[in-house]
């Protein structure tokens, strides 16, 4: 049953309080989706105890089941209209497109630019990220590998918390979180923040927990959230990561194309003729 639906069948059931959360759910779900608690405790001032009992009246264990069921809701919608085959591949590519554009969009040149200072002046240079996240931590590694900057990819959450320990403030960390709320990443970065070692995030909100954390937040766009784990939110990463590597590469081209060459000669010692 669609989430309109049950709002008005059980609407008059419904307290004052309770009735300003269904407004507000009514008025725009995807601030349900992509919102918090917090976010509906601030916009209509209502408590989380409100918030708990107004999703159990509507038969929702709590605020989480009602976000899944609203984001599954909206995906459903949008899988019910890709009937025809070509219309589904536009679809798509059109999206990436999208994602493309509103990253780009998203970019401050100066916070840019100051990231690529600080790569440049870091004694170490670790990059952290967890999930999904983490392998672009390790794409993120090979691309500046390949023009000679020397960085270490940590996926782990355990080796992650151990590095972070250990860190000086000349080091720096690259955080990477699609949300910029991954608990584990979060632990790891405050704990960088300590050793007052210098960070940079890559999340899709410079509000996140993670983004408040660091010294610079490169901004990406975030994926759907019952899309999750969909290529348009790992190419909006990969794009920021491929503009920090090559504006690198712009900024020290001698020793950039240098190390391409080696790495080249490398491989191509390796192939089979």
């Amino acid at each position: 049953m669609k989430i309109e639906t049950v709002i008005k069948e059980k609407y008059e059931l419904l307290t004052k309080s309770e009735k300003k959360i269904a407004n507000y759910v009514l008025a725009s779900k995807e601030r349900i989706v992509y919102g918090t608690m917090n976010d509906i405790k601030k916009a209509i001032k209502v408590g989380d105890a409100t918030i708990v009992r107004f999703c159990q009246k509507l038969g929702y264990s709590g605020f989480s089941d009602l976000k899944i069921e609203v984001a599954k809701e909206s995906y459903s919608q949008k899988s019910s209209n890709r009937t025809d085959l070509s219309l589904f591949f536009d679809e798509n590519e059109n999206s990436i497109i999208e994602i493309l554009h509103e990253t780009k969009s998203k970019l401050d040149l100066e916070q840019f630019e100051k990231s690529s200072k600080l790569i440049s002046e870091a004694s170490a240079i670790y990059i952290f990220g967890v999930g999904l996240s983490g392998n672009t931590a390790k794409d993120l590694e090979a691309m500046f590998l390949r023009i000679g900057v020397p960085v270490k990819a940590i996926s782990d959450s355990h080796f992650q918390l151990q590095t972070a320990d250990l860190l000086k403030k000349t080091d720096l960390i690259i955080g990477i979180s699609l949300s910029g709320k991954t608990l584990e990443l979060f632990e790891s970065i405050k704990i960088a923040k300590e050793q007052k070692a210098q960070i940079i995030t890559i999340t899709s909100s410079d509000y996140s927990p993670l983004a408040q954390l660091s010294d610079i937040n490169l901004q990406t766009v975030n994926e759907e959230f019952f899309d999750g784990g969909s290529l348009t939110g790992k190419i909006s990463q990969l794009y920021i990561c491929e503009i920090l590597v090559k504006n690198h590469e712009r900024l020290y081209k001698d020793k950039a194309i240098q190390s391409r060459e080696a790495i080249i000669r490398a491989v191509m010692d390796k192939t089979v003729e």
